[in-house]
């Protein structure tokens, strides 16, 4: 029985949804694409002529990246909240998907990007990766001073 579903979300584009009620801890989905270094993956996004700023990668720990975009799945839809209601969990080059909170049906699923962009923070940038979730005490960006993760942002 599937579990999730993509659809168009109230957030961004498209989003992730539960079909049934999924309790604290499950096991989601893995994240899926082509695993590449940080330096291909930019090359791929300029030569594609991708979408200012959208990206489907996932930084791992080690610099490289996971390029949802080139044999992805579900999981590239997950959109981002200051209030998630799941994490990801890096095991190796793998990366899994988890809810943290027990999730109703028909409910969007969420993860914090928790972006970081090289250089100077400046005001445009910030603007640029505004948050859209709405949540009760967004911080109004999906960047963080914290680890560098996903990297699809979408200003």
């Amino acid at each position: 029985m599937r579990r999730i579903v993509v659809c168009h979300s109230p957030v961004h584009g498209r989003g992730v949804f539960a079909l049934a009620n999924i309790r604290a801890g499950t096991l989601i989905l893995e994240y899926k694409g082509e695993l590449v270094s940080w330096k291909k993956a930019q090359r791929a996004y300029a030569l594609s002529g991708g979408e200012e700023g959208h990206t489907f990668f996932f930084g791992l720990d080690d610099g490289r990246v996971i390029d949802g975009a080139r044999g992805g799945n579900s999981a590239r839809w997950l959109n981002h909240s200051c209030a998630p209601n799941c994490e990801a969990e890096q095991v190796g080059e793998r990366v899994f998907i988890r809810t943290t909170r027990p999730v109703r049906k028909g409910a969007e699923l969420f993860i914090d990007y928790q972006l970081q962009v090289d250089g100077r923070r400046t005001a445009a940038i910030t603007r640029s990766y505004a948050c859209r979730c709405q949540a009760a005490g967004c911080r109004g960006t999906m960047l963080s001073a914290g680890d560098h993760r996903l990297l699809r942002s979408t200003p």
